[in-house]
């Protein structure tokens, strides 16, 4: 992927719920490509975030894409209800499931996109095994949990080896996405790694949410 298809991908853990549908709106104007939704159940990470009812008040507010992140220990439980309720995306972690295809199969059967999440000290195997079944992987960053961690730096030798993996197998359509720690300041860097999409949080929604965008859009160019 080109660095003027890199995906931006503002995630609504660090927006304003008092106030989300102008933070929807102020993604739109920056110029972001897709809305991401962190689900956490208090088992899988140790906090409690969205449930579905949140998806299908935001999926009225925007035209974006939304990509559901399932931080949970039964995604099987809860893919079927953030499909029909309007998720583009949805990925698991590959740590929560006992069969990682089934898991796959399963959100392949309501016709939207998959992924497969992998925590930072998971090994990439898991990304290998998967990679030709499904349309992305997200690589963490940070561990899960809670916004506004620091960036830890094992992602860009991971980032890489995946990448020249996807290359060497013929599978360059499969998406790198990054979650955790991403800023304007280290875009970049993450870019050249190999990640494809951006997820952001507080580098985000912390201060001019469409400014902010824009100089994450900048930073990679």
């Amino acid at each position: 992927m080109s660095k003027n298809q890199i995906k931006i991908a503002p995630s609504l853990l660090s927006a304003n719920f008092a106030n989300l549908e102008n933070d929807l709106h102020q993604c739109e104007v920056g110029g972001a490509d897709i809305i991401h939704l962190d689900v956490m159940d208090g088992h899988f990470v140790p906090n409690l975030t969205f449930g579905p009812i949140i998806l299908q008040s935001i999926r009225g507010c925007t035209h974006l894409p939304i990509s559901t992140h399932l931080m949970v220990t039964n995604p099987d439980s809860l893919i079927p209800e953030f499909a029909q309720l309007g998720s583009d995306y949805i990925s698991f972690h590959v740590e929560a499931v006992p069969h990682i295809h089934r898991t796959i199969s399963l959100i392949k059967s309501f016709g939207i996109k998959v992924g497969v999440a992998l925590n930072p000290a998971t090994p990439l195997e898991y990304a290998f095994v998967s990679a030709e079944f499904v349309d992305y992987i997200l690589l963490m960053s940070v561990n899960p949990g809670f916004g506004g961690q620091d960036f830890i730096n094992n992602f860009y030798k991971r980032a890489s080896e995946l990448k020249e993996f996807l290359e060497k197998e013929n599978l360059k359509n499969v998406l790198i996405e990054v979650d955790g720690g991403v800023k304007i300041e280290n875009a970049r860097q993450i870019v050249q790694a190999g990640a494809d999409i951006l997820i952001s949080g507080s580098g985000i929604f912390k201060g001019n949410i469409a400014e902010n965008i824009g100089k994450i859009r900048e930073s990679i160019l």
